[in-house]
């Protein structure tokens, strides 16, 4: 099998999750676009550097985690040009589930890019489905770190996604 073969399979099975935490990082429908084809080509860089000591999949979210985090960091400098689109496709069966399904993903993507970057990662990594331990030796910590983040995040985002009486906003 070629590089490119090798890349495409690649591509099919961990396609999903570059586009999610790309989706944490950029709001900007185009600039998500950009930093998609950014962590491709970052990825299709890095991977004849894999020596096979970790699992491909935690190289390659590592990978994508890196180059999303310089993205942010440049984008930081840069003004902001146009407004945020939080719009999320959904694929439910009725528009009234679409509609709720919509602003939970919306709603949860927003409360992921507002944490700080030290628990956007591990909560975005636990989200993508691996382990404490794994996100501990992706991101170079130890697993009490990790799971202390977690629970922080975890938190954070409880309390973003149902506010307290109080702290609901009225129209």
């Amino acid at each position: 099998m070629g590089r490119d073969q090798t890349f495409e399979a690649l591509l099919a099975e961990h396609g999903g999750m570059l586009r999610r935490i790309a989706s944490a990082y950029e709001a900007d429908r185009e600039r998500r676009r950009e930093l998609e084809q950014d962590i491709l080509l970052a990825v299709w860089r890095a991977l004849p550097k894999h020596r096979g000591d970790a699992p491909l999949r935690h190289f390659i979210a590592r990978v994508a985690h890196n180059r999303a985090v310089t993205h942010v960091a440049r984008e930081a400098a840069e003004p902001r040009r146009q407004p945020l689109d939080e719009a999320a496709p959904s694929d439910a069966p009725t528009p009234h589930e679409a509609a709720e399904t919509r602003d939970l993903h919306d709603r949860l993507g927003q409360a992921v890019r507002a944490l700080p970057l030290s628990l956007r990662q591990p909560a975005l990594l636990t989200l993508e489905g691996f382990a404490p331990a794994e996100i501990a030796d992706m991101l170079g910590l130890n697993p009490n770190a990790v799971s202390i983040r977690l629970t922080r995040a975890k938190a954070a985002l409880r309390e973003a996604l149902n506010p307290t009486p109080s702290q609901e906003v009225r129209p």
